[in-house]
């Protein structure tokens, strides 16, 4: 099954469960979706249940808060998480505080979810990798599954929380395949996954890099001997420590890959606090693989070389190591 259609098959299953769970979004009905995830769910579920929506981002945001605060729980799709920036005062100062604002009275049980990240040749303004903004914010729920089977039993889980969830899919994930369980199951926020065991060094990823560091410890292990463990976040709000932290303790090093700028980038705030609660476990400084602080490239060469590749992992394996 591929990423998009675990998602569909989340969607689904959750629209069939729970009456008051509806779509909303540009294009998600009648376009069946910019990336067609929603494909079919408008002849399946009605104009009532998957809504078109103007293209407002903003909008879109409020009208689904509003929605959540009077008991529904509704799934707002952005075109991307990069267009998201127009509805960023609802989802931090409306979405994220009114259950704490209003004394835990009125929860906000809704998802955003859509496309992040790059590599499509989609140039600057499409191509933001915003997962360290939202997980900045108390409040917000952040999930970045890598694989199909996480996509739909995260997804699922999200629509479910009775928290606002931000959902980020990769857009290059999409098509990707992978085992997926049957039937109703959900995979749990604060729950990181170990994708290979390793004893050497620790590589920490999310969301599609989970996927590159995968290939470069199989690399390093056919060519060099090196044994990576490789662990998928899932989710950066709330962050499995104690999963990083029983790793380190075996390898006493480790390699953080994401595809968010380098510059305060997601792995700043992961090797903070390793260092706060594992600093005598470490044989050697934690290192970074990311994405250059540069806006992204639309040129395909430069494009490429502004994101982590397995040669750039590789390297920085090696150098942990030396």
């Amino acid at each position: 099954m591929t990423y998009r259609e675990a998602l569909r098959q989340a969607l689904t299953e959750e629209m069939e469960r729970d009456p008051g769970v509806f779509i909303l979004g540009e294009e998600v009905g009648r376009y069946q979706g910019t990336f067609r995830v929603t494909e079919g769910l408008l002849q399946r579920f009605g104009e009532m249940r998957v809504v078109d929506t103007p293209i407002s981002e903003s909008g879109i945001a409020g009208m689904a808060i509003g929605a959540a605060m009077i008991g529904l729980r509704p799934v707002a799709e952005f075109m991307t998480f990069s267009f998201a920036l127009i509805a960023a005062d609802q989802l931090v100062n409306h979405a994220a505080k009114i259950l704490y604002m209003f004394g835990g009275q009125i929860a906000v049980p809704v998802v955003f979810r859509g496309p992040a990240g790059g590599g499509a040749q989609l140039s600057a303004q499409h191509s933001h990798s915003l997962e360290s903004w939202y997980a900045h914010i108390p409040g917000l729920k952040v999930v970045t599954p890598a694989t199909p089977a996480d996509a739909k039993g995260m997804l699922k889980t999200a629509i479910r929380d009775n928290n606002p969830v931000i959902f980020m899919e990769h857009a290059k994930l999409y098509s990707t395949r992978g085992e997926v369980p049957e039937g109703d199951y959900t995979v749990p926020f604060g729950v990181a996954d170990v994708k290979r065991e390793g004893s050497d060094v620790t590589l920490i990823s999310y969301s599609q890099p989970v996927l590159l560091a995968l290939q470069a410890a199989a690399k390093l292990a056919e060519t060099e001997g090196i044994e990576c463990e490789v662990i998928d976040l899932r989710s950066l709000q709330p962050l499995d420590m104690e999963t990083i932290l029983r790793s380190i303790r075996k390898t006493h090093r480790a390699v953080v890959v994401h595809e968010d700028h380098r510059n305060v980038g997601f792995g700043a705030e992961v090797i903070a606090r390793v260092q706060e609660l594992a600093f005598d476990e470490l044989d050697a400084p934690v290192l970074r693989v990311a994405s250059a602080d540069v806006p992204i490239p639309y040129a395909r060469n430069l494009e490429r070389a502004a994101f982590p590749s397995e040669e750039d992992i590789i390297r920085a394996v090696k150098r942990v190591l030396a």
